[in-house]
């Protein structure tokens, strides 16, 4: 098989993970009718790190949540996702594009030593440098310590990644990566035109709040039930293409319905991407900024993946010690923050775990998201989903 056709499949793999993580999170009551973002590849790529140093039962648990084939080996797992880390998600701002920053890192206790196998893995494919720090001495500073990297790998959007007391003496190995995304609009709104308006909740009540609105044709595809649109970034000099996605249910309480169709069905988001622009008569879009914090050691127990969690889960690749036998994930800690403005998009999140035909124009379309829609940032060429949620509410930051 050749690694384009490869690469295909794992992105297959991460857009399914992506809609399956997404549908499961709003389906639960302590998210209900709350807004919510995640980066679905932030997390697949600490997993991945996290598979590259497992072995067994784990390593085979870990291969099959992430939508890889069991007999996938290490290095080709390695190569597909140096492919994402080093070539998809490298920053195109030179060269007018999109401003992208990933990095990873390994933060290991000073008194112990990576596996060289999985030192160089980390480094190479997930762009993870190793860091000694004093966890069983100094586990207080250590925490600000991997605090303060994420705030400045994701230019200060996130402030506090780990929370207090997460990290304690017998801490041994913390896996992470921050993801900094900031995209201009290739046709920006004119913040004159801004207007505020209603935005209707599930439970029938409304909140105004500020909506953007534009008069030009626009990627939109109307389907039974929902409509998409599409609203690209400007590009830089590379193929890569990334655009802005909102999935609008014709109801106002349709989302979660509208989310367990996207995860069941294969293919729905490239069956389902505006190719043309129309005309449109009403269209508003609100303006929106979001930080949301989840710990999801218990929410993939529930889906599944539970041996990372337990002691007699195996992963013993990663540090050359006697006791990496007893090593298990205490907690996976994700942040995300996304802001849509007249401007375009800002986007941050880090995780750490432990042809042409003449004819009649198109008539006019409405596309009014005044009511609870789901969005995702999506780089085209390839179908990777990096960022994504669902908004109840506008106005609420969390």
């Amino acid at each position: 098989m050749d690694m384009d056709l490869k690469m295909r499949e794992v992105i297959a793999a991460q857009t399914s993970f992506s809609l399956r993580l997404s549908t499961h999170l709003i389906s639960l009551p302590k998210f209900a009718n709350s807004n919510l973002t995640i980066s679905p590849l932030s997390i697949h790529l600490v997993l991945g790190l996290l598979t590259a140093g497992s072995s067994g039962c784990t390593h085979q648990q870990l291969l099959s949540f992430l939508g890889f084939p069991l007999a996938s080996d290490l290095a080709t797992f390695s190569m597909l996702h140096y492919l994402i880390s080093n070539i998809i998600l490298a920053d195109g701002s030179a060269a007018g594009g999109p401003f992208l920053r990933y990095a990873g890192g390994v933060w290991v206790n000073d008194s112990l030593n990576l596996k060289n196998s999985f030192r160089e893995v980390a480094r190479s494919a997930y762009k993870a440098e190793a860091h000694g720090v004093p966890f069983v001495s100094m586990p207080e500073e250590s925490r600000m310590h991997i605090n303060d990297w994420v705030k400045q790998a994701t230019a200060g959007k996130i402030e506090e990644l780990l929370p207090p007391e997460s990290i304690r003496s017998n801490t041994r190995l913390v896996l992470g990566n921050a993801m900094y995304f900031k995209g201009l609009w290739d046709e920006k709104f004119n913040p004159l035109y801004t207007r505020i308006d209603a935005f209707h909740l599930v439970d029938g009540s409304s909140v105004v709040t500020p909506f953007m609105t534009s008069s030009e044709k626009e990627f939109i595809e109307v389907y039974e039930g929902f409509k998409v649109l599409r609203l690209p970034y400007k590009r830089g000099q590379d193929s890569r293409l990334f655009s802005f996605y909102i999935f609008l249910p014709d109801t106002f309480n349709g989302l979660p319905n509208l989310s367990m169709k996207m995860s069941s069905e294969p293919d729905f988001l490239n069956l389902h991407i505006p190719k043309e622009k129309v005309p449109v008569r009403n269209f508003r879009i609100p303006k929106f900024k979001i930080s949301k914090g989840i710990e999801f050691s218990e929410i993939f127990a529930n889906l599944g993946l539970d041996l990372p969690f337990i002691p007699t889960g195996d992963l013993s690749e990663m540090v050359d010690s006697p006791e990496s036998s007893q090593y298990y994930v205490e907690s996976i800690h994700h942040q995300c923050f996304v802001e849509v403005n007249e401007e375009g998009t800002e986007a941050a999140a880090a995780t750490f775990a432990w042809p042409v035909l003449l004819c009649m124009p198109p008539p006019p379309v409405d596309f009014v998201a005044d009511h609870p829609f789901l969005f995702l940032i999506r780089e085209d060429r390839s179908g990777l989903v990096l960022f994504m949620g669902h908004i109840f509410n506008p106005l609420l930051a969390e």
